[in-house]
C-alpha cells in the first residue's frame, strides 16, 4: 500500500486497497485490536478473524458517516487484506436504491411520452413533466450523496491514517 497521495489516490466513493501480509488471520485480528484500544477515545469498531470495521468517533453521527471494511482472506497460500472505505452498507445499499428507482421510473415516464406522440395519442399528458421530475430526483440524489461525502471527508482521513498506521507496518512484498 502505497502512503503517498496522487490524483488517483483521492478520496473517492469507495476507495479501496489490497496488501498482503506474513500475518495469520488472527495475530492481524489482535494487532487491530491492540490499536484500537490504544486509540479507543478516536476510533470505534468491530473486529473478529475474518472482517474488521471501524469508524471514527466524532460528537455528530450524520448518514454517510464514513467506515472502513477490513477483509482477511487467504489467497494463494498468503494473506491478503482488503480495505474499503466508505459509508455503512445499509447507506450505500440505499443511495443504490434511490438511483434504480428514478432511473426505472423516468425511462417508463419518458417511454410513454414517446408512445403517446408515435401513436398520437392524448392520454399521458403529464408522462415528458413526471419524467423531467425523475431526473432532478435523480440529481437531487447525486447531490445528497456529494454532500454527504463532503461532510466525512475529515473521518475518511483519519481512516486513512488508521489503516496506514495499523496495517502497513504488516505488508509484505509480493513478486
Amino acid at each position: 500500500m502505497k502512503t503517498e497521495e496522487t490524483t488517483l489516490d483521492r478520496i473517492r466513493t469507495r476507495p479501496r486497497f489490497k496488501m498482503f501480509t506474513h500475518l495469520t488471520k488472527e495475530e492481524y485480528a489482535e494487532s487491530l485490536k491492540k490499536y484500537l484500544t490504544e486509540h479507543k477515545n478516536e476510533f470505534s469498531g468491530n473486529i473478529n478473524k475474518e472482517v474488521a470495521t471501524i469508524w471514527a468517533e466524532t460528537p455528530d453521527d450524520n448518514y454517510w458517516k464514513p467506515r472502513l471494511s477490513l477483509r482477511v482472506e487467504i489467497e494463494d497460500e498468503h494473506t491478503v487484506i482488503r480495505g474499503v472505505f466508505g459509508p455503512s452498507s445499509a447507506v450505500w445499499t440505499f443511495f443504490m436504491f434511490l438511483y434504480f428507482s428514478f432511473s426505472i421510473l423516468w425511462m417508463t415516464f419518458f417511454t410513454m411520452y414517446y408512445v403517446e406522440k408515435q401513436i398520437k395519442s392524448a392520454e399521458y399528458p403529464w408522462a415528458l413533466s413526471a419524467s423531467f421530475v425523475m431526473l432532478f430526483f435523480i440529481l437531487l440524489t447525486y447531490a445528497a450523496a456529494r454532500f454527504g461525502q463532503h461532510k466525512g471527508k475529515e473521518e475518511m482521513l483519519k481512516l486513512r491514517k488508521f489503516a496506514e498506521e495499523s496495517t502497513l507496518q504488516f505488508e509484505k512484498k509480493i513478486n
